[in-house]
């Protein structure tokens, strides 16, 4: 495997060549290649939860959150889950080749347009060491290459899971330098990958705002942005009470560091002395810190819900925390929601058909949800086995990016001898 004790630029020129070698790969040779690396993940665990620990053990020196403590964390399970998902995307489908449209012009010319890799793709991640292999699973299924770019944060875990999937997928008959690392912690590297204009052919960065920022301001290769997600659950005055509390604490509780974790809780006036009470209690019983609206605090004076101020409806918290805000129609929710959602995933729990389809047409977002919790936006949710991150843009990939979102297309044109007049 290809890794920073080479230079960046070499590592993508490795990649480049391998990319010409993947496009023509058959899906049987890439299947088995998954098939390997989840078999190799499995029989090496001891060695990634070693290199892990070593990555959490920093955590916890560097004063890492809570959340960010999760996110790096790997056990047996994580691993083995890791594996599966590696082999659900073996079992999809080959996008490549895949005929989008087809259809003879008048003249006799057949046209079919047929979906292609993308070439070599760049991810830049942070924390998560699972992205690792599920990027490198999806990419090296779609016949990309693929240069991977983590934080420091989890460079031993990375590395192992990186070079074990490369030794896997090399020895099951991918080209060398299909899969690559960089090391990351060094902003130059950063840099100098999204520069890499003559080798790679689109960046995708998962992480916060932050990271985004620093990629808008040096990158001159294509980036789809799978960055924020300031997420909502809007409880509408039709609602089912009761379903909205279980819809409100998954979306907040579960999983409270990821990106469709829900950021900001709207109520429908008309429901707020009845609904806060309940559900304000409960997410504070389950630990989280509670932002309100002066509405919101008259609701519920006796849990110590802090003011909201204005940066707290912008705020992506990735933590036990919560915004919380009374408003005074499904109107006002959307408005509030694409004034201060990051567009990727948002919910209506309601008993109106009528709301439901005014908010599924007036969200602006990837992911809108009737009556169900933010957190099923993930590739693995939507059966795409594992996703390389959920794009808030609207070109080319749009929420969860899958196989067939890391591809682009051609058009095939046969003639019989057609000459233009």
């Amino acid at each position: 495997m290809a890794t920073a004790t080479s230079s960046v630029e070499e590592i993508c020129r490795q990649a480049k060549a391998a990319s010409h070698q993947l496009a023509q790969a058959g899906a049987d040779v890439k299947n088995a290649a998954l098939e390997a690396v989840a078999d190799a993940l499995i029989t090496r665990t001891p060695e990634i939860l070693e290199a892990n620990a070593a990555d959490l053990e920093a955590g916890r020196e560097n004063g890492l959150s809570a959340a960010l403590m999760d996110r790096l964390t790997l056990d047996a399970a994580r691993v083995r889950a890791i594996a599966e998902g590696t082999r659900k995307i073996a079992q999809l489908g080959d996008p490549v080749g895949e005929v989008i449209d087809g259809f003879r012009l008048p003249n006799g010319l057949d046209v079919r347009k047929v979906r292609v890799p993308l070439g070599v793709v760049g991810v830049i991640y942070e924390a998560r060491p699972n992205v690792t292999i599920d990027c490198a699973a999806l990419c090296l299924k779609s016949g990309n290459a693929i240069v991977l770019r983590g934080s420091s944060s989890a460079t031993h875990s990375n590395a192992i899971l990186a070079s074990i999937a490369s030794d896997a997928a090399t020895a099951a008959g991918l080209p060398e330098g299909a899969l690559s690392l960089i090391g990351g912690g060094d902003r130059a590297e950063l840099t100098e990958l999204a520069t890499q204009t003559e080798t790679v052919d689109l960046i995708i960065p998962r992480g916060g705002e932050g990271l985004k920022n620093v990629l808008k301001d040096v990158a001159t290769v294509p980036v789809i942005y799978a960055a924020a997600g300031n997420c909502h659950v809007y409880v509408d005055e039709t609602a089912d009470l009761a379903k909205a509390q279980e819809i409100v604490i998954n979306a907040k509780v579960q999983r409270p560091g990821v990106c469709n974790a829900a950021e900001t809780l709207l109520v429908h006036e008309s429901v707020a002395e009845r609904f806060l009470p309940r559900v304000l209690h409960a997410l504070h019983d389950a630990g989280v810190q509670l932002h309100g609206d002066h509405a919101t605090r008259e609701a519920v004076p006796g849990i110590g819900v802090r003011e909201a101020v204005a940066a707290d409806w912008d705020t992506e918290y990735l933590d036990l925390e919560m915004a919380v805000k009374v408003v005074g129609s499904a109107e006002e929710a959307i408005s509030h929601i694409n004034k201060h959602g990051s567009g990727h995933s948002e919910a209506i729990v309601t008993g109106s058909a009528d709301a439901a389809r005014q908010f599924q047409l007036s969200v602006d977002a990837a992911c809108v949800y009737v009556n169900a919790s933010t957190r099923f936006t993930d590739g693995g949710e939507f059966g795409m086995g594992a996703e390389i991150g959920n794009s808030t843009q609207k070109l080319h990939a749009r929420g969860p990016i899958g196989v067939r979102e890391l591809c682009t297309f051609k058009y095939l044109v046969e003639g019989s001898g057609h000459v233009r007049i």
